[in-house]
């Protein structure tokens, strides 16, 4: 050990104590267990010089968690490389069923020497905060469905049934508060569910607003506004899509998004047999919801409605060429689908999946205008 040598180290990290090992540069590196320290910046920092004191270079890394990337920015801010790892692209060896915080730790110091680890995108805190309101939103409508759903199949049970057609407007909710239930107890249910049917609403459109708010004072907000241009893209769509991506411009290529999106075929190949099956599913669900939700509306002939007509006039010209591009391929590309017999939903994942490269189109658009502004400001 000396100190113009270099040092991988790994961490195990919980809510109270961090598992640390140490593996030494070069193939034939030690690789030892250095203990457990709190999750104090203190200890940390403590550990961090501790390591300075003896190795020219320091890389740390860690599973990506419940922990968030405080850790990461703690170490980067002492002016060492930290990585956090993409735990589901951790190799482990086939059989291994022993798991503690040491082996953990030194396995991840070891795979982290060896360049075998997978980084996750690390978000700034602005970012990571307005990850986290859209987030929240998503948990309130979920949590609005559910009661909704409660109230529903309370009165299924009871025999009554809404006469129209679309539920939760006006006209339902007025429906609903005229009905006569003959037990007090089953009243007293329905009328609770109602009132916490009516609180969650309440939540989600607070949220909703405060996503307005904020999204202005965003750095992605030309990028947010930009995709509203895409058929079946809203506000809360796009704040989510980018939310949950990040930086789009780190993709090289619309398939690496597609890919990252796990929405490209899975595939099992041997020998000269090639097969496909469904999509991988990796990578982030809510964007791919998103994109699968607002991919039904390519269903019907490309058009632009009053309202989104003027999202398209907000956006630069080459956003809105790209977005009535997407508008004619997409529609075309499901009605193709659909006439060699393709179900529905395959053919709806099929145009989830090139409407990725639209959005990847759109953001090197928006980052394209965004470089010819600052370069005529600079000669200005």
């Amino acid at each position: 050990m000396g100190h113009d040598s270099e040092a991988f180290i790994g961490i195990d990290t919980s809510k109270l104590r961090n598992a640390v090992a140490i593996a030494e540069g070069g193939r034939g590196g030690e690789v030892r267990y250095l203990g457990e320290i709190d999750t104090s910046d203190a200890a940390t920092r403590k550990l961090v010089a501790k390591l300075a004191g003896q190795y020219r270079r320091l890389t740390f890394c860690y599973e990506a968690g419940p922990t968030g990337y405080g850790l990461y920015r703690l170490i980067g801010s002492l002016g060492h490389d930290c990585m956090v790892v993409a735990p589901a692209l951790i190799p482990k060896e086939l059989g291994d069923r022993v798991k503690t915080n040491r082996r953990d730790a030194e396995n991840l110091a070891r795979l982290l020497r060896a360049g075998e680890l997978t980084p996750v995108w690390v978000p700034d805190e602005r970012h990571e905060a307005m990850r986290d309101l859209s987030r929240a939103r998503e948990a309130a409508m979920d949590d609005l469905k559910r009661k909704r759903q409660q109230i529903s199949s309370l009165l299924l049970r009871l025999g009554m049934h809404y006469p129209g057609k679309t539920t939760w407007g006006k006209a339902h909710r007025n429906w609903l508060r005229s009905q006569k239930i003959a037990h007090r107890e089953q009243r007293i249910v329905f009328e609770e569910s109602l009132g916490a049917e009516s609180q969650a609403q309440e939540r989600a459109n607070r949220l909703e607003a405060a996503i307005r708010v904020a999204v202005p004072e965003w750095s992605l907000a030309e990028a947010v506004m930009a995709l509203q241009a895409l058929r079946g893209i809203d506000l809360i769509a796009a704040v989510t899509v980018l939310a949950e991506i990040g930086d789009v411009s780190r993709f090289a290529s619309p398939r690496e998004l597609m890919g990252y999106l796990g929405l490209v075929p899975s595939e099992r190949s041997t020998g000269d047999s090639a097969k496909r099956g469904s999509i991988t599913k990796a990578g982030n669900r809510r964007v791919r919801r998103i994109l699968i939700e607002a991919s039904w509306s390519y269903r019907h002939p490309p058009r632009i409605g009053r309202e989104k007509q003027a999202k398209v006039d907000a956006a630069p010209k080459a956003v809105a060429e790209i977005a009535w591009k997407a508008q004619t391929r997409l529609s075309a590309r499901y009605r193709a689908l659909s006439k060699k017999g393709k179900r529905p939903t395959i053919a709806v994942t099929a145009v989830a999946r090139e409407l990725c490269g639209f959005i990847w189109a759109i953001d090197r658009a928006v980052t394209s205008a965004r470089t010819r502004a600052g370069a005529s400001q600079e000669t200005r």
